[in-house]
């Protein structure tokens, strides 16, 4: 983590510093053409079978052609078979995106001479009455391709001028084939000449533009001294990207609060910008390795908040849920105990975490360990003072949170809050991975909140896959207790409560590193050597047999959700929920 936090705003003329030779296209300008140029080739293909094909049964209907075969069709059979490979290759992942666009241009080139000699294998047209009333059939390719597979306006200009030449050269072989000139030949080479050509300016002028697009999204997407590469999450507070240091090379995730949530009018904005850089200090103060780590923070350039944070490999306790199922009582107590380290700290700076959930703790691969836990999204911590008054960080006069895995304190809104509210929000996580389902689904935000503060949970031995030992059943169930007094009184004590509820060596190290590299390619996720054979391995505990009528996440009464997202982001009852099975 940086040791000095500094605002960093947006350098905006760095790209202007640029040639077009050291210049690339954004990443999604890359993306879009990469698969654009595969359904181009899909359509190359298809258009020139069915319109050859077509074609011959006319002329066969019209008894001007035979059947058997010619050498017409041995082009069409090779027209065909290059977009298909085109559209195989840009799925293929053998070339990277830059240089499959550049292979897309010799496609361009080579399809516009299929297009110009399929007119005119027969030999040229032998009247040209009115000339402005023939369009040569490559010019909509000439104009159409750069728009659709972008690239740099040189390499467009050269592929354009190439594509344009392949009416004239297909001209040229038509006659030394046959030997036929046509009538008024000259004015037709010169009238080809000049619309191929003319297309391929225009295309040229179109590559232009969109190239300057690409320059400004680049321009927009330096962060201080990152690089956004790629959009990996989408929230109700604004966006996570895939971000890497222009120095260091380092990645990093960038997480960018949307101008408009920080206010209309500049003394609200400043406000609430002190606000976010008043939370991005107190969470990089935290020096637990269970708790991630925020390397800089600032303002954008479009006034857009951003965090950078440490990026990470590996997923969510909620996709480890919805993916695998309800996970094993050992590992669930192993992943526990990891987060209750990021508590215990944050707890005796006297910060509230108010967002612990499944989505907010990522379990990854991290240097040679597995099944390694970072707490994500202090987002909506709260400070809380010696003096036993709380100050907000968050916005004043809204609930904040998950309903799922709300404190009934929280949901009421009470004044005195402390450490035991995340202690709850974790035993709702802690039933949730046992089980696969929440401690309390309803049809509403509100609803589900009114649940937290009055109904009992069922015991998750009732509704879990697993055999749960009864130890750690009682100190789930006392986390979630309605009265905080009658909770675990600190992380501490609740990490050693769990430790003592299963065995030490039901789940470790070992056994987590079999299972990462079981699962690392299902996951995208690096693999190693792994140091155990994976025969003599066994999984965490086994399952019970499903008993009929036990609700899950994969199956079952639906449960509610009040976010999607890959990446956790910020949440409040405003935001609008879903319903999933």
């Amino acid at each position: 983590m940086a040791e000095t936090l500094t605002t960093l705003g947006v350098r905006g003329s760095r790209a202007s510093a640029h040639s077009e030779s050291s210049y690339s296209l954004p990443p999604e300008l890359l993306a879009q053409g990469s698969r654009r140029l595969g359904w181009l080739g899909l359509l190359y293909s298809t258009a020139a079978m069915v319109s050859y094909s077509g074609r011959r049964e006319l002329l066969i209907w019209a008894g001007t052609d035979g059947p058997g075969v010619r050498a017409t069709d041995v082009l069409t059979l090779i027209a065909v078979f290059v977009g298909i490979a085109v559209f195989l290759l840009s799925r293929s992942g053998l070339l990277s995106k830059p240089r499959l666009l550049d292979a897309g241009l010799v496609f361009q080139v080579v399809a516009a001479f299929g297009i110009a000699g399929s007119t005119l294998w027969t030999g040229p047209p032998s009247v040209l009455d009115v000339p402005t009333s023939f369009v040569p059939a490559e010019c909509p390719w000439i104009l159409m391709f750069p728009l659709f597979v972008p690239n740099t306006p040189r390499k467009i200009l050269i592929a354009s001028l190439l594509s344009a030449s392949m009416g004239p050269l297909a001209l040229g072989l038509s006659v030394a084939r046959t030997g036929l000139t046509g009538d008024g030949a000259i004015a037709f080479a010169i009238y080809y000449l000049t619309s191929n050509y003319l297309c391929a300016i225009f295309a040229y002028i179109g590559a232009r533009i969109v190239y300057g697009f690409g320059i400004r999204l680049e321009q927009l997407r330096d962060i201080g001294s990152y690089a956004l590469v790629e959009l990996i999450g989408l929230g109700g507070m604004g966006v996570v990207w895939r971000a890497r240091h222009r120095l260091l090379a380092r990645p990093a995730a960038i997480k960018l609060i949307r101008a408009e949530l920080l206010g209309s009018n500049q003394g609200a904005r400043e406000a609430v910008v002190q606000r976010f850089e008043q939370e991005a200090r107190e969470t990089a103060a935290l020096r637990s390795i269970h708790t991630i780590d925020v390397y800089d923070f600032g303002v954008a350039e479009d006034g857009s908040f951003y965090y950078v944070m440490e990026l990470l490999e590996g997923i969510s306790l909620e996709r480890y849920v919805r993916t695998f199922g309800p996970m094993a009582p050992a590992r669930t107590v192993y992943l526990l105990r990891q987060v209750l380290h990021s508590l215990a700290e944050a707890h005796d700076r006297g910060l509230l975490h108010r967002d612990i959930k499944p989505q907010n703790i990522f379990m990854c691969r991290l240097g040679p360990d597995d099944d390694f836990v970072k707490v994500l999204d202090f987002g909506l911590v709260k400070k809380v003072e010696p003096t036993g008054t709380r100050r907000m960080l968050t916005k004043e006069g809204t609930i904040a949170g998950t309903p799922e895995f709300m404190a009934p304190e929280i949901a009421l809104g009470r004044e005195a809050i402390d450490g035991r509210a995340d202690i709850y929000s974790l035993g709702c996580v802690g039933y949730y991975l046992l089980t696969g389902r929440p401690v309390f689904t309803a049809p509403s935000p509100v609803a589900t909140l009114l649940r937290h503060v009055n109904d009992s949970p069922v015991p998750p031995r009732k509704c879990s896959d697993f055999a749960i030992p009864p130890a750690l059943e009682a100190v789930t169930l006392q986390c979630l207790a309605k009265d905080p007094a009658e909770r675990p009184p600190s992380a501490a004590a609740l990490e050693r409560s769990l430790a003592a509820a299963v065995s030490p060596e039901a789940w470790g190290p070992e056994l987590a590193h079999a299972w990462w590299d079981l699962h690392a390619s299902s996951l995208g996720v690096g693999t190693r050597p792994s140091q155990i054979p994976l025969a003599d391995t066994v999984l965490g505990a086994a399952p019970v047999p499903r008993r009929e009528g036990r609700g899950s996440l994969r199956g079952g009464a639906p449960t509610l959700a009040l976010t999607t997202t890959p990446v956790s982001d910020d949440s409040v009852l405003r935001v609008r929920a879903r319903h999933t099975r």
